[in-house]
């Protein structure tokens, strides 16, 4: 149990108490929401803009999203107001391709880590406090995800990982952005139920493993999600 955690059981919160309670306990300290701009994370930011208006939100610019959601991100920046940090990559996608070719499909993991984790490690460095919208219900491997994680980037930033919605189900998702209104990526209408990059995302074929779609099922993270070292 880390020594925020002996002050407050952050696991017994609900998810609003949560955002207030971090808010507090981080007393000033830079905090960022990390999005997709998928459900989840609009959740969230709803939820923490309450407290931090301006509150500095990371999304991945891999050069490689489908046009609705860049026109869904551009469309909610604007009406929000978002302090929107778009996180690039080192290299353009001309210039990844010339080199690469189409790293996607051959060596999929390396391509993550050029125009995913990378540029995330790069952005999440002048921050203490990571919001994200992960839940357990996604996938097996964040089945064992605590609302409040210590984690270490490989540079040694220290910093602490929270995921208010850790234990939600998609249907509390979905029912909390209904009443709050909260404009829905169109992209869900059509079948898809994780999205991701383009070329990497598909409509699951099982519509009980939400992230079946992603990646050929041949894996279930990006890296974003697992660069970091627990602590």
């Amino acid at each position: 149990m880390s020594a925020t955690e002996a002050v407050t059981n952050y696991e017994e919160l609900t998810a609003e108490e949560l955002v207030a309670a971090v808010v507090r306990e981080a007393a000033g300290a830079p905090i960022c929401l990390t999005s997709s701009f998928q459900t989840e994370d609009m959740v969230v930011l709803q939820m923490l803009r309450r407290h931090l208006p301006d509150v500095p939100v990371i999304f991945l610019e891999t050069g490689y999203h489908f046009k609705e959601l860049l026109a869904y991100r551009d469309r909610m920046t604007a009406e929000w107001g978002l302090n929107l940090i778009n996180a690039l990559p080192l290299t353009t996608l001309a210039e990844h391709e010339a080199q690469f070719g189409l790293l996607y499909i051959v060596q999929p993991n390396e391509c993550c880590k050029i125009r995913k984790v990378e540029p995330l490690m790069r952005h999440l460095e002048p921050f203490d406090w990571w919001f994200t919208g992960l839940r357990r219900e996604q996938s097996p491997t964040r089945a064992g995800l605590r609302k409040l994680e210590d984690h270490r980037t490989p540079t040694g930033k220290q910093m602490k990982k929270v995921s208010v919605l850790a234990d939600w189900t998609m249907a509390q998702v979905d029912a909390y952005a209904d009443a709050h209104a909260i404009p829905q990526l169109e992209l869900y209408a059509r079948g898809y139920t994780s999205i991701g990059c383009e070329p990497c995302t598909a409509i699951p074929d099982d519509p009980a493993n939400p992230r079946a779609g992603r990646w050929g099922g041949k894996k279930l993270e990006c890296g974003i999600h697992t660069f970091s070292e627990k602590m």
